[in-house]
């Protein structure tokens, strides 16, 4: 009894040695599957920078993707820029060989309103070169939810006041088609029904005195494109005098300032003169009336000498006049 029973204990002790063994591996398979899926033994991981001035909750260990795809990474270290305190900088990791290029860009993202924040990679140009290691990529500010909420808040009121405009202006949008609505009844359809009636009798009766008109216009644009030709040409002929005169005047430009110049003194000469003959009028006034008067009265001599003559020609050889002739005297 005694050898059974220590030969059962030591196979309980192996077997409890065995179990032990294995929940040891499985810990240590687990452990490294666990610190291989976060990138702990990434020794060939690449590692890159860059700012935000909100870092959305950032912990080191979170998860980095690229262009919304499966995990590629995970932030390393998040610390205060020392060049500038008003932003963060943040180190990360991803496998090596991705297609991270220079023109990539960084942004802190979630894939549901209550998920944690993630690092989202952009893919960059096909032309655009490769990041190196430790290169600072360009970051795109991250939206805050609840800074996203503060402003749809902020805006709420305006928006209100937008809904409260909308529904006036659809209540005077009412009344305007109520109006078109009473614009539009029976009596005035079969009015305008009956305009339009009249006016297509009106068009087909006068159908063809339009088509004759339309033929008149026609024949008169083309009578009057010879006109016009004509006009163009003038027109050019016009042109081309105008510029020959430009030239002229080019030419003797400094003729005709000349000219202009004496023309000018020779106005100013005859002014002169005009006043001073004018002066001379007012002077003289007195003068020129007597002289007038005086000439008067020798004209009206000469006129009543000259009548005498030629009544009385005899006047001219005799001082007194005849003695009148009687009738039967001799002469």
């Amino acid at each position: 009894m005694k050898t059974g029973e220590k030969r059962y204990a030591m196979e309980s002790k192996r077997e409890q040695a065995m179990v032990g063994l294995f929940v040891l591996v499985a810990g240590a398979v687990l452990v490294a599957t666990v610190f291989a899926l976060s990138g702990a033994f990434g020794g060939n991981a690449t590692t890159y920078r860059v700012y935000f001035a909100f870092a959305g909750g950032l912990e080191p260990g979170a998860t980095v993707r690229y262009a919304g795809g499966p995990k590629v990474g995970r932030v390393e270290k998040l610390q205060l820029d020392p060049k500038d305190t008003s932003r963060i900088e943040i180190t990360f990791s991803v496998k090596s060989g991705l297609p991270v290029k220079t023109d990539s860009h960084v942004k802190i993202m979630s894939l549901s309103p209550l998920g944690d924040n993630h690092l989202e990679i952009v893919p960059g140009s096909e032309k655009a070169a490769l990041a190196t290691t430790g290169m600072i990529l360009l970051s795109d500010p991250y939206v805050d939810f609840n800074a996203l909420t503060a402003k749809i808040n902020d805006i709420a009121p305006q928006a209100q006041q937008l809904l409260k405009t909308l529904n006036d202006r659809a209540s005077e949008l009412q009344v305007t088609l109520a109006r078109v609505n009473d614009l539009l009844n029976d009596s005035n359809r079969a009015n305008l029904a009956g305009t339009l009636a009249d006016t297509r009798g009106m068009i087909s009766e006068n159908r063809g005195s339009v088509k004759a008109t339309v033929q008149n216009l026609s024949s008169a644009a083309q009578k009057l494109e010879p006109l016009l030709q004509d006009l163009r040409k003038t027109s050019a002929q016009a042109n081309e005098t105008l510029n020959h005169v430009d030239s002229l005047i080019g030419e003797n430009r400094a003729d005709i300032r000349q000219a202009v110049i004496e023309l000018r003194q020779s106005l100013a000469t005859v002014t002169d003169l005009t006043g001073r003959l004018d002066q001379t009028l007012d002077v003289n006034s007195d003068n020129i009336d007597e002289l007038l008067e005086n000439l008067r009265h020798v004209s009206q001599n000469l006129k009543e000498f000259t009548n005498t003559i030629k009544t009385r020609p005899y006047t001219l050889i005799r001082s007194t006049n005849p003695r009148e002739h009687k009738p039967g005297e001799p002469q």
